[in-house]
């Protein structure tokens, strides 16, 4: 994927390697998101936090990253790196210690957390900006947010996965949390953000990550 001249691979799993810069990016994990919901009364199984976890460790292996960015919504709320069961405060102590953390502030954690790494609110990195939220107008601005997802209809039957979306100027990556649901990027949560004529879509397949024509996209 060729994003404001740089070179990056779109992951099957939601993450986006930076091969020049041995950096993996991932944009919102929400660990502890089924735990903050149990807390709260509802009864969800609290295990997104493990998976997102093997997710994560799964591609550092295989990328062999030296650096992680996390693009904000690491934590589904400011306080919940404080709900980490020992096991998953372990994995998570195991990644920070093999590779170079750099955690970005999001609407769900404003606040820096006591997690190993570097706390930002914004990284800017060989011209390109790193950031939690979308901006209309942005220039090499790689952000989360909004969990992008893609419909697509082949031979009249229609598939909805996460997608990697961009225009040469904005790209938004898809949620990479294990229990993150996704909006589809011809929602009006999308208005105004892309320049269509100019937008490539990249949609998460189960093993690889492909790309399709926005032509082919519908709502829904």
């Amino acid at each position: 994927m060729r994003f404001a001249g740089h070179n990056f691979e779109p992951l099957p799993s939601g993450g986006l390697y930076w091969h020049a810069r041995e950096t993996l990016l991932v944009a919102d994990l929400h660990f502890e998101k089924m735990a903050s919901f149990a807390r709260k009364g509802q009864m969800l199984p609290p295990y997104d936090t493990g998976l997102t976890l093997a997710r994560l460790e799964a591609d550092l292996s295989r990328t062999r990253a030296k650096r992680l960015v996390s693009l904000g919504d690491s934590f589904h709320r400011p306080d919940a790196s404080i709900l980490l069961t020992n096991s998953d405060r372990m994995r998570l102590d195991a990644i920070t210690k093999m590779v170079d953390c750099i955690w970005l502030s999001g609407n769900h954690d404003p606040v820096p957390h006591a997690i190993g790494g570097t706390c930002l609110s914004v990284l800017e990195l060989d011209g390109l900006t790193l950031a939690h939220e979308p901006q209309k107008g942005a220039k090499g601005l790689i952000s989360g947010h909004l969990h992008p997802a893609a419909r697509l209809l082949i031979n009249g039957r229609s598939t909805r996965k996460p997608c990697f979306v961009h225009d040469n100027r904005l790209m938004i990556l898809p949620a990479y949390g294990a229990s993150t649901g996704a909006i589809n990027i011809l929602s009006p949560a999308f208005s105004g953000l892309l320049n269509w004529p100019s937008v490539e879509v990249t949609m998460l397949g189960r093993d690889r990550a492909y790309p399709v024509s926005p032509r082919r996209l519908i709502a829904g």
